[in-house]
């Protein structure tokens, strides 16, 4: 969705150009529930200077949500929330020889009143309905949307249950 900058509530910012293909499930979300995103590449450790001007723009243009992927060390969310007073959510990367335990740790970990939200290794899709709960909290569009994603998962449930019972399976009865 490109937005030039305006009218954008939620910035996504990447560590690295090799992050997007995981973080692509994210897009999909946003772009589901018409939310309105950017994407960067913008290194913590690479382009220190570059991300503080990022986040300096931050509340003049209204973003609401920042989601930050980054594997390894994985600084990037945890500077950007010490840089920003909106809320900042972590999609930690598996790359390198640990595979994205590293990142889960370093976004996880933050020290007392730097919070980062963070989510499972790669799970883009989930940051993506973590934004989308926090922008639903000020919009009653958003949040009817978001109501009926819920119940459109609890009925896949419930038609497994039907399909496990037609299979022959001794199914709980609820």
């Amino acid at each position: 969705m490109d937005t030039k900058g305006e009218g954008v509530q939620v910035g996504v910012v990447l560590g690295s150009a090799s992050d997007l293909d995981k973080v692509k499930p994210l897009f999909g979300v946003l772009d589901e529930f018409g939310v309105s995103y950017e994407v960067a590449v913008i290194s913590a450790h690479r382009t220190p200077g570059l991300l503080e001007e990022y986040a300096r723009s931050v509340p003049s243009r209204g973003v609401k949500v920042v989601i930050a992927a980054a594997g390894l060390s994985a600084a990037l969310p945890g500077v950007l929330a010490s840089l920003i007073d909106i809320p900042v959510i972590g999609i930690p990367v598996s790359a390198g020889t640990l595979d994205g335990i590293d990142a889960l740790l370093a976004i996880s970990q933050m020290p007392p009143g730097v919070p980062v939200g963070c989510v499972g290794i790669d799970s883009s899709r989930n940051a993506g309905l973590l934004a989308v709960r926090i922008l639903s909290l000020t919009d009653t569009s958003l949040a009817k949307k978001l109501a009926g994603y819920r119940q459109g998962m609890a009925g896949k449930i419930v038609e497994a249950n039907r399909n496990l019972k037609e299979e022959g399976y001794p199914v709980w009865d609820f």
